[in-house]
């Protein structure tokens, strides 16, 4: 583009510009929307595109402190029947006959979670989002370039030749995010050298809404329950964790292959099984970003951190981020204060930064010490689990981990209301 064309583009003025429309970027619209807070949000993919299960086989674990923020914003009720209850976990290590076992009974604070298909989560967002006087919802629409030719905000130019100048946009294009990179925020990041094979499968005997981590040398083995599909078929969501090269393997195996692997892995706790999805395949890494602000910039969700997904914290986390940096942004209009002021900003960050390097540092422990097959710490694995289970304010304080209900919340999460 020429520097004249530059010259005489018009720029539209707007107060927040969300760059991704993932499950992230879509539930940071909602909840701005939510607070009346105008934005718009530019989503690289079409919505019909998205909200298929070929688009996105996976699942999300909506920990009980996620479900209060969409109770919040009124769309919980939209996705609560197609959600399934987390009501017991059982975590086991290996072939010891030692396992934690959670209740939510013994709790008192109702499940600890709910397990719910991607694409249905993304279409009721989407749904919400482009019914939205607040929100303006721009899809099939990448930003090409980012600019900074003023002091009081960021210039978004964007694939369909238009361009934007927002007060504040808020980064949630994910893991390797351009805005990150464009604002120049380092981050601190590896590979687990594991790959995270997911599918749904059937199965014969009903699952009674436990979820099972089983910890094997490879990584977890997590089977998490979800509804029965229209046929009354028993579903569960498979995260199956292995070596990159042995993934590779599995993955180049024939359906009828794959299947017969599956029955040996489940050890028949759920009677016969099949895929009834097609496996997809997810690299696993730790990503974490030096800073969460600059001037006018605040990243949010994977753009901001990712961590190993073997306690299903990614999105409850992502989560926390969204209802505080809404909370901040709310204050901030209340008291008349610049939204991309770096003072406002750095109130989310500090707000936020501990909770997500404690959970990223939690995840990795726990994958390094449960992928060790070591005979003297799998010993001290089994008598680890064996004392937990038998000290309630120990389970206790696992339990309100699992549930997203420890640590300083935002209010969208510790109240359900806005």
């Amino acid at each position: 583009m020429t520097q004249e064309k530059q010259n005489t583009m018009k720029i539209e003025k707007v107060e927040i510009a969300i760059v991704g429309g993932g499950l992230g970027g879509l539930t940071m619209a909602a909840v701005l929307d939510a607070y009346g807070i105008k934005a718009h949000c530019i989503d690289r993919d079409i919505p019909t595109d998205q909200a298929t299960e070929t688009f996105d086989g996976r699942t999300t674990a909506i920990s009980a402190g996620s479900r209060r923020l969409y109770d919040a914003i009124g769309l919980w009720d939209e996705i609560s029947d197609q959600a399934c209850p987390i009501e017991q976990i059982r975590v086991a290590d290996g072939d010891s006959p030692k396992f934690l076992h959670f209740d939510s009974i013994e709790t008192g604070m109702g499940d600890f979670g709910w397990i719910i298909e991607n694409y249905r989560l993304r279409r009721a967002l989407i749904n919400r989002v482009e019914a939205s006087e607040n929100i303006t919802y721009l899809t099939g629409t990448t930003v090409s370039k980012l600019s900074r030719p003023q002091a009081d905000g960021i210039t978004l130019q964007l694939s369909t030749g238009e361009a934007l100048h927002a007060d504040l946009v808020i980064a949630a294009d994910g893991v390797q995010s351009a805005c990150r990179q464009w604002a120049d925020i380092k981050t601190r990041d590896w590979s687990y050298d594991q790959t995270a094979i997911v599918c749904t499968v059937g199965h014969e005997l009903d699952h009674e809404n436990i979820a099972v981590e089983h910890f094997l040398p490879a990584g977890p083995f997590a089977i998490l329950p979800m509804t029965d599909d229209e046929n009354g078929q028993h579903r569960s969501s498979l995260v199956w964790t292995e070596h990159g090269g042995d993934s590779d393997q599995i993955l180049g195996l024939s359906d009828d292959e794959f299947n017969e692997m599956l029955n040996i892995k489940f050890e028949g706790q759920l009677g016969a099984v099949k895929a009834v999805t097609k496996p997809q395949s997810f690299s696993l890494n730790l990503c974490h970003a030096k800073s969460y602000v600059v001037p006018n910039m605040a990243l949010v969700a994977e753009a901001a951190h990712r961590i190993h997904p073997i306690a299903g914290q990614g999105l409850n986390l992502s989560l926390r981020d969204i209802a505080c940096l809404a909370e901040v942004l709310t204050e901030a209009r209340d008291l008349g204060l610049a939204k991309g002021s770096l003072s406002v900003l750095e109130r989310y960050e500090n707000w936020r930064r501990r909770d997500n390097l404690t959970m990223a540092v939690v995840t990795d422990g726990l994958n390094r010490l449960f992928s060790n097959d070591l005979a003297p710490v799998r010993a001290l694995r089994t008598t680890g689990l064996g004392i937990i289970n038998k000290i309630p304010p120990a389970k206790r304080f696992f339990e309100k981990q699992a549930m997203g209900l420890s640590g300083k919340l935002p209010k969208l999460i510790k109240t359900g209301r806005l």
